[in-house]
């Protein structure tokens, strides 16, 4: 797909979005009863549900911290995610990476020392892929740890950025993420100190175009801090309701 079809003359992408336009986003905390904290988040046609358990006592006592928790991820992707019908083994290098940066970004984001001697695992299941796998998967992790009561020093938000015909675009979807001349840069933010808690870009982009989109990329963090934050309250007002019958 060449960049040319990938963003109209008239400035539409192939979804109908404007280039700073994100992607419609639905999601919800607490959905699951047997987990100590949950969300499901979809953000366009990506699909994520998250499961958190913790924290409790570490498994194997060879890997405990005695003055902080670790953080175990685990990734999995359902066999009907995507057109291409096949099953992932747990050691596919994909899955072990998109694991690996979820578990780097809230390492850093979770006040481990207050939990010492325990682990937090956050499992992470993509139900149906659209680009933006790894954004989504901060986002909807973040909501079922805020979901568990997990102490963390803000909200972690991600967000994608791209770069099309000279053009900044926001929150790529599967057909601009898989065309090989779109730069793909995901970022993730704490929004109120506005500290980068993730940067990872998959191809090359000029130094000189990199502002703009990186930019573009933390606002559209800020938006979905707003969303997260909405679902958390709708979650409390939910409980509340429960309680008070």
């Amino acid at each position: 797909m060449s960049r040319q079809e990938l963003l109209s003359p008239e400035g539409l992408r192939v979804d109908g979005r404007r280039a700073n336009e994100l992607r419609r986003i639905l999601c919800r905390a607490s959905v699951l009863n047997t987990a100590d904290g949950s969300a499901y988040y979809e953000q366009g046609n990506t699909k994520v549900l998250v499961a958190v358990y913790g924290p409790r006592e570490s498994r194997i006592r060879s890997q405990s911290q005695h003055d902080h928790a670790i953080v175990n991820v685990e990734f999995n992707i359902a066999p009907f995610s995507t057109s291409e019908r096949r099953k992932r083994s747990k050691g596919d290098k994909r899955l072990l990476e998109i694991a690996s940066f979820v578990r780097q970004t809230f390492e850093g984001a979770i006040q481990r020392s207050v939990y010492p001697r325990s682990q937090i695992d956050i499992y992470l299941h993509l139900l149906q892929h659209d680009g933006g796998t790894l954004e989504t998967c901060i986002n909807a992790a973040t909501l079922a740890l805020v979901d568990a009561g997990i102490s963390m020093d803000d909200y972690v938000c991600a967000c994608t950025a791209g770069f099309i015909d000279e053009t900044p675009v926001l929150d790529l979807n599967g057909a601009e993420e898989s065309s090989i001349e779109t730069p793909d840069l995901t970022v993730a933010i704490l929004p109120r100190s506005g500290n980068i808690a993730l940067l990872q870009m998959e191809s090359k982009l000029h130094s000189s175009k990199l502002e703009g989109v990186l930019e573009l990329a933390v606002e559209g963090c800020k938006h979905i801090h707003r969303k997260l934050d909405e679902a958390v309250l709708a979650a409390a007002n939910d409980l509340a309701e429960k309680l008070s019958h």
